[in-house]
């Protein structure tokens, strides 16, 4: 992998020159300075007068193999809908799960998302789409066996055997390994306390759903003597601070405290919650405040329709305003940091920032637009003036995978994506 030079580009409102050498930002100095540096090799210039970097986003909670799943279930509640899901996931595959997450990649490229956290069926399928698109997956074996211990049992072996199979080999392409459970109403609890010490020992991510519903909470809470399921998954060792818990909608004081005791790493999913009419009062500012580290998610194409991260942090931004009539909830830095540097580090992963040392994966918007023709601060124009058809040229892990808006392989990519429909009954 050559060098790359990108001479004059924007910075948190200065130009720069950076360089980006095998999967890392080597230098970043003023506008001009790279004249006078010794560069040795294949290093590719590129003119980005004009042109503003920021951190390659990083997509905390996906199913990219719903990136075909858009609009089939519309206007019904989350029991509802998830009863449906599941239905038309009993006739998907390998083949289906890979053509599905090229679709996804291509659209999160797109949008300026660099790294995704993904959970769903055929991983492996899913973590091969990502590696060849160029972008990186955190994504591994997903556990779901319906309060069933003979489904249990074969789940755990099954697991056993796919981390052995993949861990040596996904360190080498950049991929995160994790493990995944989907809620505590899906999954038995020795499984679940099982999958807690698997990840533990193996010092692995752990990635759930929590307190997505009202309707969970109660059931919960009717189940374990009045526990919510936060209280609940504390009461049996699952809380961690390798835990990224997607949703954390309806919490209680407790809840909070609990999530900051334990480090656990908590996943805001606006639009699936407001589709899906789960809630809306997420508890951005007294989370922040009690120390949990908040990222940002879509949720899958089934519920949220798309994996356009900058419309996420717009969305967030705007009900944190206006449940809390408050305009100055959730502010554009913070907002930034959800989207980017948050999600690395619940990832444990050198990205989400501009700067010497770090992973390359970058975003540069081109604001030659009507939507930067303003007085106003980059990010307020970027997050609610602008579309993500702003972002340009995307490097991910020091490589291009979009230049000039294109993406190699798209059209290819669509076709065969066509043919996997079929497997949607």
């Amino acid at each position: 992998m050559g060098s790359i030079l990108l001479k004059d580009i924007t910075i948190a409102g200065e130009r720069k020159d950076m360089l980006i050498g095998g999967s890392r930002i080597l230098r970043i100095s003023p506008e001009g300075s790279s004249a006078g540096w010794d560069l040795a090799g294949d290093v590719e210039v590129m003119d980005c007068t004009g042109k503003v970097a920021i951190p390659g986003f990083v997509n905390m909670h996906t199913h990219a193999g719903m990136s075909l799943m858009r609009g089939i279930g519309e206007d019904m509640v989350f029991q509802d809908w998830i009863t449906k899901i599941w239905k038309i996931e009993e006739g998907i595959d390998y083949d289906y799960v890979y053509w599905a997450s090229k679709v996804a990649c291509i659209e999160m490229i797109r949008t300026g998302t660099t790294t995704f956290n993904d959970q769903y069926w055929f991983f492996q399928a899913c973590q091969k789409a990502a590696v060849e698109m160029g972008i990186r997956p955190a994504v591994g074996f997903d556990i779901i066996d319906h309060n069933k211990p003979e489904e249990a049992a074969r789940q755990m072996d099954l697991c056993t055997r796919k981390y052995e199979e993949a861990q040596d080999r996904w360190k080498e392409d950049g991929s995160i390994y994790e493990l995944a459970f989907h809620a505590i109403y899906s999954v038995s609890e020795p499984m679940m306390i099982w999958a807690a010490d698997f990840a533990r020992a193996h010092d692995l991510p752990l990635h759930i759903h929590l307190s997505e519903t009202l309707r969970e909470v109660e059931d919960c809470k009717a189940a374990h003597g009045g526990l919510t399921p936060v209280e609940y998954l504390d009461a049996i060792g699952v809380l961690g601070p390798n835990l990224l818990a997607a949703h954390c909608l309806w919490l209680s004081e407790h809840d909070i405290e609990l999530l900051a005791k334990h480090g656990v790493n908590c996943i805001h999913n606006i639009n699936s919650n407001t589709k899906l009419s789960s809630g809306y009062r997420f508890l951005y500012n007294e989370l922040r405040d009690a120390g949990v580290n908040v990222c940002i998610g879509t949720d899958g194409c089934a519920s949220s329709n798309n994996l356009d991260l900058l419309e996420a942090m717009k969305t967030s931004a705007l009900f944190q305003k206006a449940w809390r009539n408050d305009p100055k909830a959730l502010p554009l830095e913070e907002l930034l940091d959800m989207a980017t540097v948050n999600g690395a580090r619940a990832l444990r992963i050198d990205s989400g920032v501009l700067r010497e040392g770090a992973l390359a994966d970058i975003s540069i918007v081109e604001t030659d637009s009507y939507a930067f023709l303003s007085p106003g601060p980059f990010l307020a124009n970027l997050v609610y003036s602008a579309h993500s058809d702003c972002i340009d040229t995307v490097i991910a892990g020091g490589k291009v995978v979009m230049r000039n808006r294109e993406i190699p392989g798209e059209k290819e990519i669509i076709h065969e994506a066509r043919k996997a429909l079929d497997k949607l009954k």
